[in-house]
């Protein structure tokens, strides 16, 4: 390996979201910090297009921005705990409404920026398949934080498998990427722009569907050819993030309620709400590129072309980028992982990112951010204070380690991992009774003021 491997400091494997995170975090706490990235230009993943760090490789989306919502009360709490993702994610930041979308390419040149500015971070070029040993690490001042992502690679899974599980546990899912389009191969005269929440705003390019249109498109998704999943093919699906094809397999009607609903997208040219609408988003800053909102598909590369280009407006569309399928792996981690993201068997190596066992961009950078913090404090004899269950980080931090009743699987940050409301919560508000869309307002207040709480309140001098 390299000469780096017998150096003190924290060692990161994985220069995604999460390891870029953990990295800067560290960083920020006066450690050395070693990152290892396998995408040098030689060697990538199935996913990967380039070798920089932090790239996005599904949606450019990092979700919603309100502060009433999970994903954007997440987004709050990151940034109070100085998330470089967050701040980068803002800078690239392109029109998408009430959601924080980027332009893929100023995101990660602006991480790459700000991790080498620290000083404090040397990025390595290498492809690590196994770790020093416990005692190894003690003896050279190490921590090591695996954040390495739902595709990491074979050997260093088997590596994990027989070195840091209790138990030889293979759990994985299928994740999706959809459709990139060249902008000035759409023809704009068959869509408009239009947001679904806040009709002022152009966000999003939409494709009106009519009945007759629609019944085609499903029956064209139904009967198209995929590609074989071979082995992998028992593999549950992540709900969250479900190919067209799966959808549609539901039953006619379920695109129509999911990504292809016509809610709030009135089409000028007729008054009206189409049957269904398809919905493009910018790609980039210079909006040159659009993604088939919701359209993750395994379908073959000539299929989909066939099939999409008898969408109105996409008949002469050039696609950058086809949807396609990889698969993800993740670990069953509150069977394997202490409290503060360390392993049982390993207490010098931490796990990081959505190989833990969370789905989506900014839930794995805040695992990514709290093992940063966790290990560095390790190093530094120092001591973390983890935010409460009760902030959606806090949350997060709890469904990993500790799991739910039944099958651990990957979650997002949502209102089923928050306390649930008490009758005096409700009573406090001068109410007796609330509709769900105020329980879920409250229940975000709630958290952000337990969050606050712990923000102001705590000694622990890492988050001065």
């Amino acid at each position: 390996m390299t000469d780096t491997f017998k150096k003190p400091g924290l060692h990161i494997v994985g220069g995604g979201l999460a390891g870029s995170e953990a990295a800067w975090q560290a960083a920020h706490q006066g450690v050395p910090v070693f990152l290892y990235e396998m995408r040098d230009g030689k060697k990538s993943t199935p996913a990967h297009k380039t070798s920089g760090l932090a790239e996005l490789v599904c949606s450019n989306s990092f979700k919603s921005i309100r502060l009433n919502s999970v994903p954007g009360l997440l987004k709050f709490e990151m940034e109070q705990l100085n998330s470089v993702i967050i701040a980068a994610a803002k800078k690239a930041q392109i029109p998408a409404g009430q959601a924080l979308a980027v332009d893929r390419l100023i995101l990660s040149a602006t991480v790459e920026e700000q991790l080498a500015n620290t000083g404090c971070i040397t990025r390595v070029a290498a492809e690590v398949t196994e770790l020093p040993s416990k005692e190894e690490m003690e003896e050279r001042g190490q921590a090591w934080i695996l954040a390495t992502g739902p595709l990491t690679s074979e050997p260093l899974y088997k590596y994990i498998q027989s070195n840091l599980l209790a138990e030889s546990t293979d759990l994985a899912f299928y994740d999706a990427i959809a459709p990139v389009i060249e902008a000035d191969s759409i023809d704009y005269e068959k869509t408009y722009f239009a947001n679904r929440y806040e009709p002022e705003k152009d966000d999003y390019l939409n494709i009106p569907l009519n009945k007759e249109i629609y019944d085609q498109f499903i029956s064209d998704v139904q009967t198209a050819e995929y590609s074989p999943l071979h082995a992998f093919e028992s593999t549950p699906y992540f709900e969250a993030c479900l190919p067209i094809e799966v959808m549609a397999k539901r039953g006619p009607e379920t695109l129509r309620f999911g990504p292809l609903k016509p809610v709030g997208l009135e089409d000028p040219k007729t008054g009206e709400i189409p049957h269904a609408a398809i919905q493009l988003r910018r790609e980039n800053a210079d909006a040159t590129m659009f993604s088939m909102v919701g359209f993750q598909t395994k379908m073959k590369w000539p299929e989909q072309k066939r099939v999409f280009q008898k969408i109105p407006g996409l008949e002469n569309a050039v696609f950058y980028r086809y949807g396609s399928v990889h698969r993800n792996s993740y670990l069953n981690s509150p069977k394997c992982l202490n409290e503060n993201l360390s392993f049982c068997k390993n207490n010098r190596v931490f796990l990081a990112g959505q190989i833990s066992g969370v789905e989506g961009y900014t839930e794995s950078t805040a695992i990514g951010l709290l093992a940063g913090r966790l290990a560095a404090a390790m190093l530094e004899e120092a001591e973390f204070t983890l935010p409460p269950p009760s902030s959606v980080i806090g949350s997060l931090h709890h469904y990993v380690t500790k799991g739910v009743i039944g099958p651990f699987q990957p979650m997002n940050a949502n209102f089923g991992l928050l306390p649930k409301l008490e009758k005096s919560d409700i009573l406090k508000t001068g109410k007796k009774r609330m509709g769900r869309r105020d329980r879920r307002d409250l229940q975000c207040v709630l958290a952000k003021q337990k969050f606050e709480h712990y923000f102001e309140n705590s000694q622990d001098k890492n988050l001065n």
